[in-house]
């Protein structure tokens, strides 16, 4: 199953020159928790969510911090702070750094975005332009579907070939991977989880290359150094 089979179409939208009130009111208004910001082309430049707002000076919820800890931060995360909670510009609040999807991409690699990234939604884009999003609840819904279904045979060689990987890594003790970061897809291993070191990274892969029937792995795998930061 790809995202295009459990996208929301009709997605919701501002600007990048809307304001932070177009931006809570269109949120409230359709009780979605955030809205993707795209320029007149339909090209994401960023998402705007209940948590950029959390903090805003109208509402008396701008960030307060003791004078101490006041001191050791910068100027500069000051500054942006302060342009965050009390710009009424959606680019100076919007988060730029969105994380997006294609059309092909699989659900269980979307699912593993919205986990590793802490996110509850994915746009969609195709050819760089927006055409749909994926949350949380799509994934919910697209379970809810195929609950009673069987695998077919090209699932059910995937799943193979992931029980022998987990199998495989659970024997090794200098493996520590989370199920949840392995997903294969039509004979091909996608590994997301973290790693400590380059040989810990290249085990990873060369077990992943042994197990039968893996026509290839694609490594999506990041240094434990990426989240501490």
């Amino acid at each position: 199953m790809r995202a295009a089979d459990v996208m929301t179409s009709e997605v919701i939208t501002v600007g990048e020159d809307a304001s932070v009130q177009d931006a809570a009111r269109l949120m409230a208004e359709h009780g979605i928790s955030a809205v993707p910001v795209v320029d007149r082309e339909r090209r994401v430049v960023g998402m705007v969510s209940e948590g950029d707002l959390l903090h805003r000076a109208e509402t008396g919820t701008e960030r307060r911090r003791s004078w101490w800890l006041e001191m050791m931060s910068s100027t500069n995360q000051l500054a942006g702070e302060y342009v965050r909670s009390h710009s009424g510009s959606v680019k100076d609040v919007m988060t730029r750094d969105v994380v997006s999807v294609t059309e092909e991409t699989a659900v269980g690699d979307i699912a593993i975005l919205l986990e590793t990234n802490r996110i509850k939604r994915v746009p969609v884009l195709r050819d760089g332009r927006l055409v749909g999003i994926v949350s949380r609840a799509n994934l919910v819904r697209a379970l809810a579907m195929t609950i009673n279904e069987r695998p077919s045979g090209a699932e059910a060689d995937d799943r193979a070939i992931r029980d022998r990987l987990l199998a495989e890594l659970k024997a090794q003790k200098w493996a520590e991977v989370s199920p949840a970061n392995i997903t294969v897809k039509d004979g091909v291993v996608h590994l997301w989880s973290s790693y400590y070191s380059d040989q810990e990274k290249r085990a990873l892969v060369v077990a992943a290359e042994s197990i039968p029937g893996v026509r290839g792995v694609e490594d999506h795998m990041r240094p434990v150094a990426a989240y501490l930061l």
